[in-house]
């Protein structure tokens, strides 16, 4: 047994060692709260639109901390690449969650990718804003099972969305000048296209323009001759697209054919500043839906924006690059709105979102909404733009405001004027 004096030695020890160890966890809780705060970006490097998701994610992340961060917290970002394969795409956010413990993740501009990491997000309970993929069946995921899949977000224009701005452009910009009053829809066989051209049967005819066929062709496909020959045999006004992942081929094609018949609608690859050195010259004329683009001032950000992308990275960005940026200015928000980084509190936040970003004025519809967690579109939201390729640069047609008011298409083309 111990005499008194040794237990009293032991006892002053022990309180010692009890008053150090809570100093010590005092001052860990205390450098708890200045830990960067880890955001996981997800995206193909090798692809254009990729890259724009993790350039603009930089680029915001930077000016944040510059600024001083979020409470004085600075912004981590752990990037991974899913070289555009779902299991990758899941693979890497499993990573991100259990390894390097990110607080939401943001990316990919593929329907089916983000279709396949929103089960994980609801697994995980982890916020996913996709920045790029368009499909309406994310939201409406949300919509159907709100309590499950609350944790996506989806920052970029749902396909419906983007085929109504096709109708609104070709009515406000384009029709005034043109005559345009038939139709044949040309789109890829993908997730994202399927609501896209619903939409088109149903705005077109909206607008006075018939549809005379509906063309969907694979990703895969290397010639496409004989689908120009057909359409061409058909006469329509204008071709309205639905083009993401081949845009380069079909537009070099139609240029090389010279099919008389213009094309507008989306096309993802001739958002990029790249296009026409991609297609050697091909891409004149050709008119693309993008959410922004240089020289489309929609909103007080957007030009400085894409002066600071062409300062850092050379090109002006794509858009994926301007839907990225504003996507970690509204996550930042709604930290500090949350004082959390917990997943339900930062989904809360995140449905009150009212930020003017680069696209416009960012909110997200409500739960009863059938695009639930989808931007919301409209003139005083989020409305897209329309540009067309004249001489090696990007000309804003659409909206008004932002409008360069310049419309031109190649000699071969016959559209002709009301």
């Amino acid at each position: 047994m111990l005499d008194r004096s040794r237990m009293a030695v032991h006892a002053r020890n022990g309180l010692l060692s009890a008053a150090a160890m809570a100093c010590f966890l005092a001052g860990a809780a205390q450098a708890d709260p200045k830990e960067p705060i880890k955001i996981g970006i997800i995206s193909e490097e090798s692809a254009i639109p990729g890259a724009g998701i993790s350039k603009g994610a930089r680029l915001a992340v930077d000016a944040i901390n510059a600024a001083g961060g979020i409470d004085g917290r600075k912004l981590e970002i752990v990037q991974y690449d899913d070289h555009s394969q779902a299991a990758d795409a899941v693979r890497a956010f499993q990573r991100a969650v259990s390894q390097d413990k990110v607080v939401a993740v943001i990316g990919t501009y593929i329907s089916e990718i983000a279709l396949a990491l929103q089960p994980w997000a609801a697994r995980s309970h982890v916020p996913f804003i996709t920045t790029g993929a368009a499909s309406n069946e994310i939201s409406k995921h949300i919509h159907d099972d709100y309590d499950k899949n609350k944790y996506t977000f989806h920052e970029f224009m749902a396909s419906r969305f983007i085929a109504d701005s096709v109708c609104d452009s070709i009515k406000q910009a384009l029709q005034p000048h043109y005559s345009i009053k038939t139709a044949v829809v040309f789109s890829e066989d993908a997730a994202w296209t399927a609501p896209l051209d619903a939409e088109y049967l149903e705005c077109l005819p909206k607008i006075g323009v018939k549809v005379l066929d509906h063309v969907r062709f694979s990703a895969d496909t290397g010639d496409f001759t004989p689908l120009f020959n057909k359409i061409e045999g058909q006469k329509p006004d204008v071709i309205v697209t639905g083009i993401s992942h081949v845009g380069v081929q079909p537009t070099v094609q139609w240029a090389q054919q010279q099919v008389p018949v213009p094309m507008m609608g989306y096309s993802g690859q001739a958002t990029s500043g790249t296009f026409w050195n991609d297609t050697n010259g091909a891409a004149a004329g050709i008119v693309t839906f993008s959410v922004a683009a240089a020289g489309a001032e929609l909103t007080a950000k957007t030009q400085p924006f894409v002066n600071d992308y062409i300062k850092h990275f050379g090109d002006a960005p794509v858009l994926t690059g301007f839907t990225t940026y504003d996507a970690v200015f509204v996550l930042a928000e709604a930290i500090k709105r949350a004082g959390s980084t917990d997943a339900d509190q930062l989904v809360a936040a995140l449905e009150k979102t009212d930020y003017v970003g680069t696209v416009g004025r960012v909110q997200f519809y409500g739960r009863n909404n059938d695009f639930t967690h989808a931007m919301k579109y409209g003139p005083e939201f989020v409305t897209g733009t329309m540009l067309q390729w004249q001489n090696g640069k990007q000309v804003i047609l659409w909206p008004r405001a932002a409008s360069q008011t310049k419309i031109g298409f190649p000699a071969f083309t016959h559209l002709q004027r009301p």
